[in-house]
C-alpha cells in the first residue's frame, strides 16, 4: 500500500471556549494536508455550549469534520478513546487543539508505516512562544513541559519508547491489541497539569506486540501555543511536579522498569549536560546561563519531589482503568450510520 492510500482519522480534543480561534486554526490545518485526511473528528469534553457551537461551524461539513461529545469520564484521554471508537480510517492521528501541523504532516507519518512492525509514529512538536521567543531561563531540556520535543532526542526517524500524544499517530491495530488510552492518568479536566497517558499506552503496547515498532519522525512538524501563563517559572514548577506524580502512576500500571527506562538516561546524560551547558554561557556571560542551568536543577527536584509523594499516597489504590475503546463508541448523530 503506497503512502497516498493510507487513511488517516484525525482527532482533536477540545474542552474550553476559550480555545475557539486555535481550534479552528487545528482543524484548517488538518484539512490543508497534502495527504488528504479521511475525517477530522472534534471530540468535546463535557462542555455543552462548545459542542453546539462546533456542531453549528460544521455542520455543513460532517463527512470531513465530525463533532461528538466525549463518551466517557472527563479527560484527555477519555476524549482520545472516544474519537478512536468513532473514527474509520486505517490510522489514527492526533493533534493539540492549540497546535497546528506543517502541510506534510500527515504525508511523513504515512510514509513511516511502510514496515508493518510500526504501530505508532510521533513528530516534532515545537513552540509558538505567546511573547515571541523563549524566555532566558527557560532550558531546551523542558521543553515538555510545555508540550514540546525536548533537547535530547536524536535528530531523524528514531525508534522510541513512547511517542508524545499531541503529535502522534498508531495504527488502528494497535488499540485492538493494548486497549485505549488509561483513564485516571493525564489530564482530567482538573488544575493540575498531569500527562503521560501516551507513555503507559505505549508500553503496554510494545508488551501486547513484542515485535511492535515505535517511531518519531521529526519531518512532522506541529507548531504548539505556549501562552504566556506557560511561560512563567510558577507553570513550570506546577508541571514538572505534576509530571513526577504522572510518573509514578505509570510506573504503577506497568512498572519502575519499563516505566522509567528512558527517564534514567535523561537525568543521567540530558539533563547533566544541560547544566554544565548553563553554567558555561553564565561564565561567558551569555544572557540567560544560570537561570537555565538552575531551572533544570529546579525542575529535576520538583519532578521527583511529586514522584516521591504519589508513590507513598498510592500504594493502596489509584483509580485508573484501561479497556477496549469500543466501549466509547458515540452514539450515531442523525442521518449517520454504525
Amino acid at each position: 500500500m503506497s503512502r497516498s492510500e493510507r487513511t488517516f482519522s484525525v482527532v482533536i480534543c477540545v474542552y474550553t471556549e476559550d480555545r475557539w480561534e486555535d481550534i479552528l486554526a487545528s482543524v484548517a490545518s488538518v484539512r490543508g494536508q497534502s495527504l488528504t485526511a479521511l475525517e477530522t473528528l472534534v471530540v468535546v469534553d463535557h462542555n455543552p455550549a462548545l459542542l453546539e457551537r462546533l456542531a453549528k461551524e460544521f455542520r455543513d461539513d460532517r463527512e470531513e469534520v465530525r463533532v461528538l461529545a466525549n463518551a466517557g469520564p472527563r479527560g484527555l484521554s477519555a476524549g482520545r478513546n472516544t474519537g478512536i471508537a468513532a473514527s474509520h480510517g486505517e490510522f489514527v492521528a492526533f493533534l493539540d487543539d492549540d497546535a497546528v501541523a506543517d502541510r506534510d504532516w500527515l504525508h511523513h507519518f504515512a510514509g513511516a508505516y511502510g514496515d508493518p512492525r510500526v504501530m505508532a509514529v510521533g513528530g516534532r512538536t515545537l513552540p509558538a512562544w505567546a511573547s515571541g521567543r523563549r524566555p532566558d531561563w527557560f532550558p531546551e531540556e523542558f521543553d515538555w513541559v510545555v508540550g514540546c520535543t525536548y533537547r535530547g532526542l536524536p535528530p531523524g526517524r528514531i525508534r522510541v519508547r513512547n511517542v508524545l500524544g499531541g503529535n502522534a499517530s498508531f495504527r488502528r491495530t494497535a488499540f485492538d491489541a493494548s486497549g485505549g488510552f488509561a483513564t485516571g492518568i493525564g489530564r482530567d479536566g482538573g488544575r493540575r497539569p498531569l500527562g503521560c497517558e501516551e507513555t503507559e499506552l505505549c508500553i503496554r503496547l510494545s508488551r501486547a506486540v513484542p515485535h511492535a515498532v515505535l517511531l518519531i519522525d521529526d519531518r512532522a512538524v506541529i507548531h504548539h501555543k505556549v501562552p504566556e501563563t506557560r511561560e512563567r517559572f510558577r507553570y513550570f514548577r506546577t508541571r514538572t511536579y505534576a509530571e513526577g506524580l504522572s510518573k509514578a502512576l505509570v510506573a504503577r500500571s506497568v512498572g519502575s522498569g519499563k516505566g522509567l527506562e528512558s527517564e534514567r538516561r535523561y537525568t543521567t546524560r540530558v539533563l547533566p549536560a544541560g547544566v554544565a551547558r548553563g553554567l558555561r554561557d553564565a561564565l561567558l556571560g551569555r544572557r540567560g546561563g544560570a537561570g537555565r542551568a538552575g531551572a533544570i536543577v529546579a525542575g529535576v527536584a520538583a519532578a521527583a519531589a511529586g514522584y516521591l509523594l504519589a508513590g507513598l499516597r498510592t500504594r493502596s489504590a489509584v483509580a485508573f482503568s484501561h479497556g477496549p475503546v469500543s466501549a466509547y463508541a458515540p452514539a450515531p448523530q442523525e442521518g449517520e450510520k454504525r
